[in-house]
């Protein structure tokens, strides 16, 4: 069996979360996400903790136990502080403005950037530095993706959207003989 699946998911104060079989569905002050879980995995809540248990002993069967709970201990998070991750703006004239849920992005190109979140997601800029926040794990990362997707940070100048404590590789421009 796997070892993170045997780990019971504790509640915190203020999350409720139920369990129907493999569904799964947790509210809290972040917001609200429910997930179904793999076929062979159930989870059940009691006294404040929530225990996963597996039905299939196949190698399959023990990793998605270990999924399983993973997922629900981080919807659990999710709900309870909600996650966040932050971008920086680098390059000469780089410049980004939320209007609503829309991101306008000045990147150097002969046109401005737009991306519109998905609803959940709060996206907010402070001069240089994005900040990507909601209650789904998957969904933040997966909006931060995109959004350094539209200028991946460069190897020779180091402009770009990176994460923020990326390290770039820096690269020798050409030289002259």
């Amino acid at each position: 069996m796997s070892r993170i699946g045997k780990k019971p998911v504790a509640i915190p104060t203020g999350v409720t979360v139920q369990t129907d079989g493999t569904r799964v569905a947790a509210k809290g002050p972040k917001g609200d996400l429910a997930m179904t879980l793999p076929a062979s995995v159930t989870a059940v809540v009691k006294d404040g903790v929530i225990t996963m248990s597996c039905s299939n002993g196949t190698a399959t069967g023990r990793s998605l136990f270990g999924l399983g709970r993973s997922l629900v201990a981080n919807m659990v998070e999710g709900v309870s502080k909600g996650y966040s991750i932050d971008l920086e703006l680098q390059g000469v004239g780089f410049r980004a403005a939320v209007q609503g849920s829309k991101l306008t992005m000045t990147i150097g190109y002969s046109y401005p950037v737009e991306y519109v979140a998905p609803a959940g997601i709060t996206i907010t800029v402070k001069e240089t530095n994005i900040t990507v926040s909601g209650p789904d794990k998957q969904v933040v990362g997966d909006v931060a993706a995109r959004i350094r997707s539209y200028y991946p940070p460069e190897p020779y100048k180091g402009k770009g959207i990176r994460y923020k404590g990326e390290h770039v590789r820096r690269k020798a421009g050409k030289t002259v003989a």
